[in-house]
């Protein structure tokens, strides 16, 4: 319980500092953050990834996205049902333009498209780029309190794949302390635009 009364109190503090951001902060560290990503040992070696689309308070991943598909990397992206998050190919930046917006104003893809599914598909991800409040140096991570992500990721080893993941955060997103429990997965790497590539 007190773990859970912990992440309440973290997660408001952070959403206030998000709010706090300027436009022009976000598109700056987003492009510092991007550059990171790009350059990437765990990017440049993947094939197969899931590209989050962003929210408002999120570290844009447009330009990600855009590099990955103009590479001819295999680009998913997330779909939300229920408590259900599965990941769902997109081939082209104006294929992602033209996905419906959720009631968050994020685009999905519909459920009856038949979009390759990779856990389905038998062949896994690479790399998983995660969203999140905030995040801590060594990988902690906390997110809105679905657990979209951590139950993906217990499928994904569940299914016998083990992709990296690689958490990208604003400047006010570092933690020094994130509660967690058994359910939390940690990260294998958090960027942050201060942090070596």
């Amino acid at each position: 319980m007190a773990v859970a009364a912990a992440k309440k109190q973290l997660r408001q503090e952070l959403k206030r500092a998000l709010a706090a951001m300027t436009k022009q902060q976000r598109q700056e560290e987003s492009s510092i953050l991007t550059s990171k990503v790009l350059a990437s040992g765990e990017y440049r070696s993947s094939q197969r990834l899931s590209i989050y689309l962003t929210m408002p308070t999120e570290v844009d991943t447009h330009h990600i996205l855009e590099d990955a598909l103009k590479s001819g990397k295999d680009c998913y992206v997330p779909r939300y049902e229920g408590a259900v998050m599965e990941m769902l190919k997109v081939h082209s930046l104006e294929d992602v333009a033209s996905l419906p917006l959720t009631a968050w104003r994020i685009p999905q893809p519909a459920s009856d498209e038949g979009r390759e599914n990779p856990l389905s598909s038998g062949h896994g991800l690479d790399l998983i780029l995660v969203p999140g409040l905030g995040f801590s140096e060594t990988g902690l991570r906390i997110g809105r309190g679905k657990g979209y992500y951590d139950t993906y990721l217990t499928r994904c080893i569940t299914a016998g794949f083990r992709p990296k993941t690689l958490g990208l955060g604003f400047s006010c997103q570092r933690c020094s302390h994130i509660p967690t429990n058994d359910q939390d997965f940690a990260l294998d790497r958090v960027l942050f635009p201060d942090s070596i590539p």
